[in-house]
């Protein structure tokens, strides 16, 4: 049985690797498939709904299917994210009831689902369960979103904060995404500098920091 209870309008750490730390992410197309996902699993639909709407949308044809996308909730918010090649890390607020669960899973079993068709494989493709945290106070929020911002470098895996797969650039204002909710953390800081500031602080910090080592899951 999972440990942490997750509550509608509180913020979670979610993070998971590989099984056997095995790479997830093996080319661009992976990536941006994962971030497809992201932003499609969002909401409480089903695979019929889903698929009716791509078909609808290819064929031309007016839809008048009693259940739209548009009509269905968000299941979470999603505060920052970042994608390394073995291993992944959200924060998550959760919108609806049992929202991070159904969330996690339907982009877990499409992604695996994807790749081990890509790839000719079976089985698992995510280490047991995803891991999650509860974040239980500003302090700790702020904190983690420099840490999962500049996890590609904590990790050595990015030498700068241009890894194209982390939320961080949307921060930055270097690209401009749809799916993350920046105000929460932004709004804590007077500009954008500020806030690359205490995310170098947190890098830093995170590189010495032994009681970290349980979220360095490369």
């Amino acid at each position: 049985m999972r440990k942490t209870k997750f509550a509608n309008n509180e913020y979670y750490h979610i993070y998971n690797r590989g099984v056997d730390k095995r790479e997830i992410f093996c080319e661009e197309k992976d990536y941006l498939r994962f971030l497809k996902s992201i932003r499609e699993f969002n909401d409480n639909t089903g695979y019929f709904q889903r698929d009716y709407e791509k078909r609808t949308k290819l064929t031309g044809q007016k839809s008048d299917f009693r259940y739209l996308k548009s009509d269905f909730e968000q299941l979470v918010e999603i505060i920052c994210y970042c994608l390394n090649p073995n291993h992944y890390h959200f924060i998550l607020k959760q919108l609806a009831e049992n929202g991070i669960t159904l969330f996690m899973r339907k982009l877990g079993t499409g992604y695996t689902n994807y790749f081990n068709k890509k790839y000719n494989r079976s089985g698992s493709l995510f280490q047991g369960k995803f891991k999650s945290v509860h974040i239980d106070s500003n302090e700790y929020l702020l904190w983690l979103s420099g840490y999962v911002n500049g996890n590609a470098e904590i990790h050595k895996i990015s030498k700068d904060k241009n890894d194209k797969w982390c939320s961080y650039q949307d921060y930055l204002s270097l690209k401009n995404e749809t799916f993350c909710n920046k105000e929460i953390i932004l709004s804590q800081f007077k500009n954008i500098g500020e806030y690359e500031k205490y995310v170098d602080m947190v890098i830093k910090k995170s590189e010495k920091r032994k009681d970290l080592e349980k979220y360095f899951i490369e």
